[in-house]
C-alpha cells in the first residue's frame, strides 16, 4: 500500500510539474527525474507483489536505474545553482555507465520469457558477477554524486556571499535537504540491505521533492546578474586587476557607501554597486575581499550594523523599536539583524541598547 501511495504521489507531482508555466531548465530536469522515480517504484512494486512474472518483458529494466538517480541529483543541483558546464554535450558522459549496463543486458532481454523468470527466481543465476559489479557500481555512483552535489552547494554558498547582501530569499535549504535525502537512501542500501526499507526511503524522498520542489522558484533572486558573472568569470580573471586600479576602485566604493548609504537597500547586490561604479562585479568582489578581508555579504552588513548603532545613539530615535531602526538600515528580517549585530558586537541589540541607556 505504501508503494502504491508513493507511485501515485510521484505521478501527481509529475503532472503538476508538466503543467507549470515558464518551466526552467531545472524544472525540466526534475520532470525527467520524477518520471524515472515513478517508473522505478512501479517496477519494484511489480516485483514485490510477484506481478512482474506475468509480464516478463519488464524483467531487468529496473536493474540499471539506480545508476541514474545520482546523475539527476547532480544535474538538478548544478542547474539550480548555475554550475553546469556551458557545453551541455559533456553531460551525456554521465549517462555512459547506465548505457553500457543496458547494452550488456540485451543478452538477458532477448532470452525466452520462461528463462528470464528462471534467472530471477534463482537470484540471478548465471549473472552473479554482473550483479556484484552492478551493486558496487551503484554504491560508488550514488556516493560520488552525493559528495559532488554537496561540493556544488558549498561552492554556491561562497559565491552568493560575494554577490548578495541579504540571503533571506535565497533558499539553500531545499537543495541541502534533497542531497541529504539522497545520501540517506544510499546509507540504507549500504547498511540495511533490504529493498523494502530502501524503497520506503524512496517514497519519503518523493514526498520531500513534492513538498519543496514544486514551490521552489529559484535559488537566485537575480538570475541575470549571476549568470553574467559566472559566464565571464574566467575572462575577467585573466585580464587581472592592478593594485592601482584596485585602490582607486576601493576609494570610490567607500565614498559611494558613505555619501549615498546604499547599504540601506535591503536587496543590494554586488551587481548593483558594480553598475554604479561602472566596473565588472568580479573586480568589485575581488577588491572587497582583498581590501576588507570580507565577502560582499559581511561588508554591507557591517555598514548596516554601524548605521544602526549611530541611529540608536540619537535621543530622537530611542522611542522607536529596534526592529524598525534595523529595517531602516537595510536589514530584511529580525533574525538576520540579530545574527549580524551579535557577530559584530558580541551583544544582542537589546543588550546593547540597555547598556547605551545606562551609560
Amino acid at each position: 500500500m505504501v508503494f502504491i501511495a508513493g507511485i501515485s504521489i510521484a505521478v501527481f507531482f509529475e503532472f503538476l510539474l508538466i503543467s507549470k508555466k515558464n518551466k526552467s531548465e531545472s524544472d525540466k530536469i526534475l520532470i525527467l527525474w520524477m518520471f524515472l522515480i515513478s517508473l522505478h517504484l512501479f517496477l519494484f512494486y511489480m516485483y514485490f507483489t510477484g506481478e512482474v512474472f506475468n509480464y516478463p518483458f519488464l524483467l531487468g529494466i529496473e536493474l540499471p536505474i539506480p545508476l541514474l538517480h545520482g546523475v539527476f541529483l547532480y544535474l538538478y543541483v548544478g542547474s539550480m545553482t548555475h554550475q553546469l558546464p556551458q557545453n551541455r554535450k559533456i553531460l551525456f558522459l554521465h549517462f555512459l555507465p547506465v548505457s553500457i549496463t543496458y547494452l550488456y543486458l540485451i543478452t538477458f532481454f532477448i532470452l525466452p520469457a520462461a528463462q528470464k523468470i528462471q534467472v530471477y527466481r534463482n537470484q540471478g543465476a548465471g549473472y552473479e558477477w554482473f550483479n556484484t559489479i552492478l551493486f558496487y557500481a551503484i554504491l560508488l555512483s550514488g556516493s560520488l554524486y552525493v559528495i559532488w552535489s554537496s561540493l556544488l552547494l558549498r561552492k554556491h554558498r561562497r559565491n552568493i556571499l560575494n554577490q548578495f547582501s541579504d540571503l533571506e530569499k535565497i533558499n539553500l535549504q531545499w537543495l541541502q535537504i534533497l542531497t541529504w535525502g539522497m545520501g540517506g537512501i544510499w546509507l540504507l542500501v549500504i547498511f540495511v540491505p533490504n529493498e523494502i526499507f530502501t524503497f520506503g526511503g524512496v517514497v519519503i524522498f518523493v514526498l520531500l521533492i513534492g513538498f519543496f520542489g514544486i514551490r521552489q522558484v529559484g535559488i537566485f533572486t537575480n538570475d541575470k546578474a549571476i549568470s553574467n558573472g559566472t559566464a565571464q568569470k574566467d575572462k575577467y580573471a585573466k585580464s587581472g586587476l592592478t593594485k592601482e586600479s584596485s585602490e582607486k576602485l576601493y576609494q570610490a566604493l567607500l565614498r559611494l557607501m558613505k555619501e549615498e548609504a546604499l547599504y540601506r537597500k535591503n536587496e543590494l547586490s554586488v551587481s548593483d554597486l558594480a553598475s554604479r561604479l561602472e566596473v565588472h562585479p568580479n573586480y568589485l568582489s575581488q577588491t572587497i575581499n582583498e581590501k576588507e578581508g570580507k565577502n560582499f555579504y559581511d561588508f554591507v552588513n557591517h555598514y548596516r550594523v554601524e548605521e544602526f548603532k549611530r541611529l540608536i545613539s540619537e535621543p530622537k530615535n530611542q522611542h522607536l523599536t529596534l526592529l524598525s531602526l534595523a529595517y531602516d538600515c537595510g536589514f530584511n528580517s529580525k533574525s538576520s539583524f540579530n545574527r549580524h549585530f551579535k557577530k559584530a558586537t558580541g551583544q544582542t541589540p537589546s543588550q546593547y541598547f540597555t547598556l547605551l541607556i545606562k551609560g
